[in-house]
Order: structure tokens, then sequence, then C-alpha cells
């Protein structure tokens, strides 16, 4: 008994052909652009995602600000923690302090902040780096609250809550600009 054999496969030539590619492409949904305007070449990027569109274009001079904010937040809390009542004395301009308990309260705060603020800088998320410099600010705007109100209660002005406070400001208005220039959405082109 002779069994058929079958006949010989043919190699189909359809996704060398122009049209069938375009028209597989089209049913895939891929190839064309998206709501965002990307063009996805594959089912699996357009599933998955395109991680340039979450990539930070990150503003001139933020790792440098970062850098410097991490440096002071850990500067001043080393301050706080072991030479509390030069500390005080500097900004302030009186004797000493009744205890040195808030003001090391104070500085193991800064020294967790410090923590935030380095660990920022490592990273290219753009949330955490936005998060970061939120915290950043809202605590030199407190900073500069409680500094003026405690110098108006006291009556007395020194040169050096002048210069904190000067410095406060600026330092809040260096942070507020990174963190609407790091949220801005980027221009398409």
């Amino acid at each position: 008994m002779a069994t058929k054999q079958p006949p010989p496969l043919m190699k189909k030539h359809s996704q060398t052909d122009l049209v069938s590619r375009l028209k597989t492409r089209k049913i895939l949904g891929v190839g064309g652009e998206d709501d965002d305007g990307e063009v996805h070449r594959s089912k699996i990027s357009q599933v998955l995602g395109n991680e340039i569109k979450f990539a930070v274009r990150e503003p001139l001079g933020l790792r440098v600000w970062q850098f410097v904010s991490a440096i002071i937040f850990s500067g001043v809390a080393i301050m706080a923690l072991t030479f509390p009542d030069q500390l005080y004395d500097a900004i302030f301009e009186e004797e000493s302090v009744n205890s040195k308990t808030p003001i090391r309260l104070y500085g193991g705060a800064l020294l967790s902040l410090s923590l935030i603020m380095w660990n920022a800088l490592y990273t290219s998320e753009k949330i955490i780096i936005r998060w970061t410099l939120l915290t950043e600010a809202c605590y030199f705007g407190v900073q500069f609250l409680v500094t003026t109100i405690a110098l108006v209660e006291s009556g007395r002005i020194s040169t050096g809550a002048m210069l904190l406070l000067t410095s406060r400001i600026l330092f809040t208005l260096i942070t507020v600009y990174y963190y609407y220039q790091v949220g801005r959405r980027p221009k398409k082109v």
C-alpha cells in the first residue's frame, strides 16, 4: 500500500510582500502614531511602553543644586548634633539655650532629610526628584516663618538671623524653580 506523500512545503513570501506587511502592522496597531504622538515599532513596545517617555529632561544645574542642598542639610545637621550652643548663638546671638535637646532633635531631623537629599541625587525618576524638591521647599518655608516669628517675639534682630532669613528666601525660590522645571512637560518637536 503506497502512502501518498504530502506536497513539498512552499515558503510563504507574504512577509516580504510590502502590502501584506503594511496590512499586518495595521491590524496589530503598530507603526502609526498613538495619542502621545509616539510611533511604536512593535506590539511589545506599545504594550510595555517606552522608557524614554519617563526619562527626565533635567534643567541646567539641578544636580549641582541637589548636591549643594545635601551638603547644607548634612553640615547643619552635624553642627546641631555636636555643637548645639554654637549653632543657636550664631543665629540668635544669645548666650545659651536652656536645653540642648530641642536643637539636637532638630539636628536629627535634618540628618534624616539629608539622607533623602543624598538618595535623590542618584535617581533619575521624575516623581522622586519632585517630591524631594517639594520637601526641601517646605522645610525652607517653615524655617523662614518660625525664625521670623521668633525674632519678632524676642524683639532682637541679629546679623546672623537676617542672613539666615535671606538665604532661606533665596533657597526657597531656587528649589521652587527646579520643582516646576522638573514637572514641566517637554515640548514636542
